[in-house]
């Protein structure tokens, strides 16, 4: 986009939101700074997700950099300018990175690119580096809720830390200016957590062509085992532990000993793809898909299973849906929204073997509710359009800068709440 007049940065309408500019007043790109612990270095629903919303606010005319860790050969390609942030790999976890550094070159990058505001996508060293710049440099702040990091801590015997950790996240979140969150079931945890900042929606989409009932395919199915009568169960996802793995192959090994024909599909590689493959002999295992085949292996599914509590949203099970498939997931914030109990699929209690079992024993038994649900949870992923999705966040950007009327959060907060208190009437 061409600059015709460079204006004040800090007149509230000298950026370009979305709107008409005034007669013979030129605008001048909207500069976003990004600040994320994963932009490419994993192929995960947060990368794609900010990789997406890069590339929709350039398509609109902002300027964006992003700033992260990220690896030699990272797996997939970018969007936007990236500026890679000194880290190494995580304690035990060594496909994630941690930023370590923010150097004085990377605060001078930064400083030149001058940004109107600043969005913070994880609650990292470098986000809190990101905060305290835009804090000294009177920058707005906003962040993105993506990863609700209190639910993995019981995965590796660190629950003594959750107060700490909530402590934190109050600090860090009560001093941005909005806070975005992918369902209203997560705002309402953060709510009652303490985290009093304004709390608005910022849902996934779906790319309903893409993602479609009329992908599905007998020649795929046969090609990897899959008869044609028989109920397919699958998981997609990244194969860790915390995903609800133990929960997934429980049921299916319920399913075998009980006799009930199926089989078991399971799509994604991981750091427990090895032992889940020894628990599960029978089960067809897919690897990482993306694209065409990602979408293929979806609608030749049946039941999609995923007994995942960690979601801050799900973007697998709104992929099920979309594709076709009723789903039986984890009754927790991430699911909630999305998972309409006894229409589209079932919510179960989280960790409940026998729960899940019995959703999707009565599924794989049941052509006509299979079918009912299926069609049910195809016609509600509908409403998930990424371009009024994104559209919506640019809005709440401008709200930010002053550059619209603002809009009312999903949750309103009692102002007899004290910041940094739980709100436990809520």
């Amino acid at each position: 986009m061409s600059i015709a007049l460079q204006v004040d940065a800090l007149h509230p309408s000298s950026f370009g939101d979305g709107l008409a500019a005034g007669d013979g007043l030129a605008v001048r790109p909207r500069r976003i700074a990004l600040f994320t612990g994963n932009y490419n270095h994993i192929q995960d629903g947060v990368s794609l997700t900010l990789n997406r919303l890069v590339r929709h606010l350039e398509a609109s005319g902002d300027q964006v950099m992003v700033f992260g860790p990220t690896v030699e050969d990272p797996p997939m390609e970018h969007a936007g300018t990236f500026v890679p942030v000194p880290s190494i790999s995580a304690p035990g976890r060594p496909e994630y990175r941690l930023s370590v550094r923010f150097p004085h070159s990377l605060r001078r990058q930064l400083e030149a690119f001058a940004p109107d505001l600043v969005h913070i996508a994880t609650p990292d060293y470098l986000g809190i580096q990101a905060l305290r710049w835009a804090k000294a440099h009177d920058v707005p702040v906003v962040a993105s809720y993506h990863t609700h990091f209190t639910s993995y801590l019981k995965y590796y015997g660190l629950g003594v830390l959750e107060s700490a950790l909530w402590a934190f996240g109050r600090w860090f979140y009560n001093q941005c200016a909005q806070l975005y969150v992918p369902s209203e079931s997560v705002g309402e945890v953060l709510y009652k957590h303490g985290i009093t900042v304004p709390i608005h929606l910022w849902t996934r989409g779906i790319e309903r062509e893409r993602f479609s009932p009329v992908h599905r395919s007998e020649d795929w199915r046969t090609a990897y085992g899959l008869r044609p009568n028989i109920p397919v169960v699958t998981f997609v996802s990244r194969l860790v532990w915390e995903k609800g793995l133990d929960v997934y192959a429980q049921v299916i090994e319920e399913l075998t000993d009980r006799g009930i024909a199926h089989h078991s599909l399971v799509v994604g590689d991981g750091p427990a793809r090895e032992e889940l493959e020894q628990r599960l002999p029978n089960a067809v295992f897919v690897g990482h898909l993306e694209g065409e085949a990602l979408a293929t292996a979806y609608a030749s599914s049946d039941v999609f299973l995923f007994p995942s509590e960690t979601e801050t949203f799900g973007n697998v099970t709104l992929e099920a849906m979309a594709s076709g498939v009723p789903t039986v997931c984890a009754d927790a914030p991430g699911s909630r929204s999305l998972v309409k109990n006894g229409v589209t699929g079932f919510l179960c209690p989280p960790r409940d073997a026998a729960s899940f079992y019995d959703a999707v024993a009565s599924l794989v038994q049941d052509d006509c509710q299979r079918a009912r649900m299926g069609t049910a949870a195809r016609q509600s992923a509908d409403n998930y359009d990424w371009g009024a999705i994104m559209d919506r966040l640019r809005r709440h950007y401008a709200e930010v800068l002053g550059t619209t009327t603002v809009l009312e959060p999903v949750l309103a907060v009692p102002r007899s709440v004290p910041t940094g208190q739980p709100a436990a009437a809520l």
